[in-house]
């Protein structure tokens, strides 16, 4: 069950990655991330109410737990890990090919992996080895392609922005794992529904003091901002992916590092969006990377049974 929802959360993420390049077009960034946190709190914002003053949601998956400061500093940090990713993704998207951005961000669970290994004591079987093996020849093979566009990886700072979102990505995911988990496995245990409707609206108001401090003031000396309806699609997308995110990794056997490479899977989505709506370039080159990442998918659904 938790591979299905994994799969799921994957296919909504890449509907979401390619609204979100849809919304940052000639956009201002801070806005856009602004709406975007605004948005999924409104989501989730009635389930904390009714969670709080009647019953109508108990033993439900949409029920939220109550909680004090000692729940709460976890999911604290948590937006703050979330929307350093955020701000570093959303920037380096807006000046980057989607077909770029897609693949270097199918390299996050590699770092997971580690991740995994070191904190969790997760071990692969050779099948999920060699998925992670191809995911990791697939970005290396991405850093040739991005040169026959001007983009060199090196000296890019948009890519090393997308790099560490990636980076910041990986924590959060392992970061969940720790939050999830049981306190027997050495987790918190804190409930899923409680961890997703709080961040989001811990971000929104982080972003809103972002808005008003930095953008606000030079607003008439930076990109204008633009209302677009794909920010409310970026919000609807991406709770859902995450819901089923959540969902997935609170049930028991769930593996983050298989669950997050799955979602990375996402790829597949936006870059069909990114050849078909955006009209990127070299789009030949990026395919045979895609491949590899969708293969590597293919090793890690089969070791995983």
């Amino acid at each position: 069950m938790w591979l299905i929802l994994a799969f799921l959360s994957a296919a909504l993420l890449g509907c979401y990655d390619s609204l979100k390049k849809k919304a940052l077009k000639e956009n201002a960034v801070i806005p856009v991330l602004f709406l975007n946190t605004l948005f999924s709190s409104l989501i989730f914002l009635p389930f904390i109410v009714l969670s709080g003053t009647t019953t109508w949601l108990d033993g439900t998956v949409f029920q939220v737990a109550n909680g004090g400061w000692e729940v709460h500093k976890y999911i604290l940090l948590k937006s703050v890990i979330v929307l350093s990713s955020w701000v570093l993704g959303y920037f380096g998207m807006k000046h980057l090919p989607l077909t770029i951005v897609g693949p270097i961000n199918a390299t996050r669970p590699v770092m997971v992996l580690i991740g995994a290994l070191l904190v969790f004591g997760e071990r692969l079987n050779l099948w999920q080895w060699v998925g992670v093996m191809l995911a990791v020849l697939s970005f290396f093979m991405l850093s040739r392609s991005g040169k026959k566009e001007g983009i060199d990886f090196r000296r890019d700072h948009w890519i090393w922005m997308i790099v560490g979102a990636a980076a910041l990505g990986a924590v959060s995911g392992l970061y969940d794992k720790f939050l999830m988990a049981s306190p027997e496995d050495g987790g918190v245990g804190l409930d899923r529904m409680m961890v997703q409707s709080w961040y989001n609206i811990y971000q929104c108001f982080m972003m809103l003091a972002m808005l008003m401090l930095l953008w606000w003031p030079h607003r008439q000396k930076t990109t204008p901002f633009h209302w677009s309806w794909a920010v409310i699609g970026v919000s609807v997308f991406l709770s859902t992916a995450d819901f089923m995110y959540f969902y997935s990794l609170s049930l028991p056997g769930a593996m983050i590092s298989i669950v997050s490479m799955i979602r990375r899977g996402s790829v597949i989505v936006s870059f069909l969006f990114g050849a078909a709506f955006f009209h990127e370039k070299n789009l030949r080159a990026k395919a045979i990377d895609l491949a590899l990442v969708l293969l590597g998918m293919i090793f890690l659904y089969i070791g995983s049974h």
